[in-house]
């Protein structure tokens, strides 16, 4: 059992007085009360109060008492001093190898109640019990969970043991509730579950066969496939293999089992120990028919994509093929009204006859049959196309109406009554359409599928607008698949209230939002009024801002921001620090940083079994590299080494490259970079963008979606990623096609796994609405777009009667303050069950809405949202310095894509995995390089700062701050590749500085 959890440097800082503490921070942590100071001046001798209270402030802000003077930070002891009025010369020097050190210890244990774990056995039975409710009501990270069970022990006054002893204990915990979880897996299984499951273990070919096409995935978008995969979900539901998991099992435990057994190799599997075995392959079939659903419908809701867009392309080829016939019937009916219909001085009994003896009856009939056989509604719906392929659509709509367990929200009750109706059918040729349920016909359909008496009267008409209805429900989880997890029921996870009950406070203080809706929206109330009034004072002398009418609307005109100069001072430095950063090959810097921030332990087995193998980081390189770089594995190759072998690098890539061992990496390297001096003059970490980067995929490939321009005929996705303002990402997600919605950011910053915690996310112009600017604040978060569109802002007020000059023609709308107070209760809820995890961002939307109208709770929330929204286009109006910030931010963000393209180079840029798992995996090493240069970059730009200072070169450090270590010019990304790492530098040195004045080809 493994039980180093932490990284060396959460290690060495464990239990230790930081250093780097804010003025503000040193006073709400180490002021000391009455009773406190009553306390220390009982000690005899400045430096014995000195000392009390040191011992004091440390433990109850670290859990642990200091033992030698060098461990107690100078701004520390400049704290203490001036509440106990003791002169800058007092110290501590001596202090802790005295007798008087063992007697304060003794005395302030006795009187603040501490007690040490080993002797508070009710303490240590509380805490064991707390760690088991966490590890098994969801999988968190071992690491996470020392930290955590030394703060709860803090709150208990326990005087904390080694980390040593927490990471053991942490260990025993964990494999104690994993031994009951696989347990309780395998109890759950039939004697004839078991004996199928045993089958497996028979290291047949025809067992490892079977083996692998149950946990088969359909590989390319076409319907053979989606045929195939319907085929091998009907054998599951028949060979009884679909199995209820045991109540009171998490689905997170399943699922992280279940993708073990999905990817792992079969002689992996069987390698594990029972009971563990047999629960590996049994949480791969408790959820088999769930993921088998999703991929099922994943690949249905393509192919209807698929199918609708063939047709509307074939109505434009079709249109473009009669152009000139269409061109000549509209020229020929425009001189028939120009010459006739609008020359006064023709009778109006004489129209018809002069008509005709300019232009044949004959020939205006057919402009005009041209016309309505060319020319379609922009409302309509592409039918004659779409008609021409109705064998291939009553197919595909078919198996999926009858071989699809579906269910279906409110939103979503009349296509499921729709769907129901046709699978009663035996034959939709022959079927009465005039009895068919008619709610699930949308407007654009009611011309092809109603008559004039609103009765169906098309049975082709009417399935295709239930595929349409369908598609459009799928999308917002309106219909969703039973039993489903990736397109399952998005309310199931809203927390019920009896759990709620529980969870309220907890949440409540991670969310710094109190219960009472009234106070909170009345602060809010205050600040919004507040604003307002600072703002319109200020317009007219705001050079930025004026206010233009036109058409009686009042539009807010923003002046665009001005380039920023560079002093010769920034671009003096920047020339020298780039000209001293190394030349390096990105093998190189991936091995520096792998030993430098020890990312490569981030890497574990995809069994937890460890690793042993010699040269595994070397293999590991490659493997990164060739995913990172889209080269594949052949350019890595070297057949005389070992660790470069083909074989190596693919079992490498099987089994130790995959999400969440990527991300765990990323937070290594992030925490790392986080504490270079540097980077605090970037940033604090308090702040992100996110923005995404398009790449275009296979035609074959299922998750990817159409944008003609950025994929012009074909399809693609899009990389969605966070960058913090220190440069280093934090997270990434794959969505098909160009998504542009802000829930996918809130879905990054509640997933992502580093040290850094953003509270302000800033973002381009994205589809932002009034609900998600409520949501992010409240978990917490200010969200800070650009607003492109500013001119077309509308503000929201709260009190009618305040005049806020010239404000007051845009503010016209009233928020409903009211609304949000009764409905606060379930607005943290809602919170509460994102923060935990229960419920996923991208499902937010579709549990506020009921038939595509929001709920009460929606409205609350859409109020809220106004009130936030409006705040930050008042500020976003009156205030340059931030919208500078926002612009500064997002640039940033640019030039890492522009990064990304230069790793990302091999197969011209693309993504040429059809698969989602590994478009994730492989854009997610992407990251990882990303960041491991970006730090790379930082390390040296930093030493080459050193060694201009030590030269005597004055540096200003607003320059420092502009510098940017998103540089690649000095990389090299071609090539072969050589994964060796220089003796000292492998030693935990630095390479040499370049010399400026010397020339060095790659």
């Amino acid at each position: 059992m493994p039980t180093r959890y932490l990284s060396a440097d959460q290690r060495a800082r464990f239990g230790k007085l930081p250093c780097d503490m804010s003025s503000e921070a040193l006073a709400s942590s180490f002021t000391l009360g009455p009773d406190d100071l009553e306390f220390i001046r009982a000690c005899r001798g400045a430096r014995n109060r000195l000392g009390c209270a040191v011992l004091l402030s440390s433990v109850r802000f670290t859990g642990t008492f200091p033992n030698k003077a060098e461990d107690v930070p100078p701004a520390i002891l400049a704290c203490l001093r001036s509440q106990l009025g003791l002169g800058e010369h007092i110290n501590l020097v001596g202090y802790f190898e005295a007798r008087t050190f063992e007697r304060h210890v003794s005395s302030i244990r006795v009187r603040y109640g501490l007690s040490h774990l080993a002797d508070a056995k009710l303490i240590k039975f509380g805490l064991n019990r707390w760690l088991y409710a966490q590890c098994w009501a969801r999988d968190e990270r071992p690491g996470v969970l020392v930290l955590q069970s030394a703060d709860w022990l803090l709150e208990r006054r326990v005087i904390l043991p080694g980390v040593t002893t927490l990471e053991r204990l942490v260990g025993r915990v964990r494999e104690r509730a994993q031994l009951r979880l696989w347990r309780r897996m395998v109890d759950g299984l039939s004697n004839q579950q078991r004996l199928h499951i045993q089958a497996f273990f028979d290291e047949d070919a025809e067992s490892l066969e079977n083996f692998e096409l149950l946990r088969a995935s359909p590989l390319k978008r076409r319907q053979s496939d989606f045929l195939r995969h319907l085929d091998k979900l009907d054998a599951l539901r028949k060979a009884e293999l679909s199995m209820k998991p045991p109540k009171g099992v998490p689905a997170s435990h399943f699922e992280r089992l279940a993708r073990v057994a999905a990817r792992a190799k079969p002689s992996a599997i069987f390698a594990l120990k029972e009971p563990r075995r047999t629960a590996t392959v049994a949480a791969l079939f408790y959820t088999l028919e769930a993921s088998a659903q999703d991929d099922a419908v994943e690949l249905a809701e393509a192919l209807i994509a698929d199918l609708f867009r063939e047709a509307e392309l074939a109505q434009v080829s079709r249109r473009q093929a009669h152009q000139r016939d269409l061109d000549n019937a509209i020229l020929l009916l425009r001189e028939l009204a120009e010459r006739v219909v609008m020359d006064r001085a023709i009778a109006f009994e004489d129209w018809q006859s002069s008509i005709f003896a300019k232009w044949p009856k004959v020939r205006i009939e057919d402009a005009i049959t041209t016309v309505d056989t060319v020319v379609q509604p922009t409302i309509g719906k592409p039918f004659e196309e779409l008609a021409a392929r109705w064998r291939r659509a009553r197919k595909l709509f078919s198996n999926i109406t009858n071989r699809i367990d579906i269910d279906a929200s409110p939103g979503g009750r009349q296509v499921a009554e729709a769907m129901s109706w046709l699978s009663e059918q035996t034959d939709w040729a022959k079927a009465d359409v005039k009895a068919a349920p008619t709610g699930v016909v949308s407007a654009p359909w009611r011309d092809h599928v109603l008559d004039e008496n609103g009765t169906p009267s098309d049975i082709k008409a009417y399935v295709f607008a239930t595929i349409d209805a369908w598609h459009k429900a799928v999308k917002r989880r309106d219909i969703f698949a039973s039993p489903g997890i990736r397109y399952a029921d998005p309310r199931a996870g809203l927390l019920e209230r009896r759990e709620w009950e529980g969870a309220k406070s907890v949440v409540c203080r991670s969310l710094g939002r109190s219960l009472d809706g009234s106070r909170e929206v009345g602060r809010l109330a205050e600040l919004l009024d507040t604003t307002f009034c600072r703002v319109a004072a200020r317009a007219d002398q705001n050079p930025d801002l004026r206010f233009e009418v036109s058409g009686g609307k009042t539009s807010i005109i923003l002046s665009k921001l001005d380039r920023l100069e560079e002093p010769d001072s920034l671009i003096r430095l920047r020339r020298d620090v780039h000209s001293l950063v190394p030349r390096a090959g990105i093998p190189d810097i991936l091995l520096e940083v792998m030993r430098r921030t020890e990312f490569a332990q981030a890497f574990t087995h995809i069994s937890d079994r460890p690793t042993q193998v010699e040269g595994f980081e070397i293999s590991l390189c490659a493997a990164l590299i060739a995913q990172a770089c889209n080269i594949g594995l052949e350019p890595l190759v070297r057949d005389s080494h070992p660790a470069l072998r083909q074989s190596r690098l693919r079992w490498v890539g099987q089994n130790f490259i995959r999400p969440e061992t990527l991300a765990a990496a990323n937070a290594m390297i992030v925490s790392a970079h986080a504490k270079l001096p540097i980077t605090g003059h970037w940033g604090n970490g308090q702040v992100a963008s996110s923005d995404g980067l398009r790449f275009l995929a296979p035609k074959t490939a299922i998750h990817a979606g159409p944008n003609p321009k950025y994929f012009g005929r074909g399809r693609g996705i899009t990389w969605y990623n966070m960058l913090s303002d220190q440069y280093s990402g934090l997270g990434a997600t794959v969505v098909p096609g160009t998504l542009r919605d802000s829930l996918a950011i809130l879905a990054l910053l509640l997933d992502q796994e580093t040290e850094l915690d953003p509270v302000e996310i800033m973002t381009d112009s994205a589809a932002y609405s009034d609900t998600v600017f409520g949501l992010f604040w409240l978990l917490g978060y200010q969200f800070s777009p650009r607003l492109a569109d500013i001119g077309g802002a509308r503000l929201w007020r709260i009190n009618k009667t305040a005049k806020y000059g010239q404000l007051d023609a845009i503010a016209a709308g009233t928020i409903n303050t009211k609304l949000i107070v009764e409905n606060w209760a379930d607005l943290i809820r809602l919170a509460g069950s994102l923060k935990l995890g229960h419920l996923k961002a991208e499902g937010v939307m579709r549990i506020l809405q009921v038939r595509d109208r929001p709920t009460t709770l929606a409205k609350a929330l859409m109020h809220l949202g106004r009130l936030i929204k409006t705040l930050h286009i008042l500020n976003y109006i009156d205030d340059a310095g931030f919208r500078r910030r926002i612009l500064v931010q997002l640039n940033r963000q640019e030039f890492r894509h522009k990064l990304a393209r230069k790793i990302y180079h091999g197969d011209r840029g693309e993504v040429r995995n059809a698969l989602r798992q590994g478009q994730e995996e492989q854009l997610g090493t992407l990251g990882l390089a990303l960041n491991a240069v970006t730090h790379w970059n930082a390390i040296y730009i930093q030493a080459a700062i050193e060694k201009l200072t030590a030269d005597g070169t004055p540096i200003d450090p607003t320059d420092t701050a502009r510098l940017s270590p998103i540089l690649w010019r000095h990389i090299n990304f071609l090539g072969r590749y050589d994964i060796t790492l220089p003796e000292s530098v492998a030693m935990g040195g630095l390479r040499p500085l370049r010399n400026p004045t010397s020339e060095w080809d790659f």
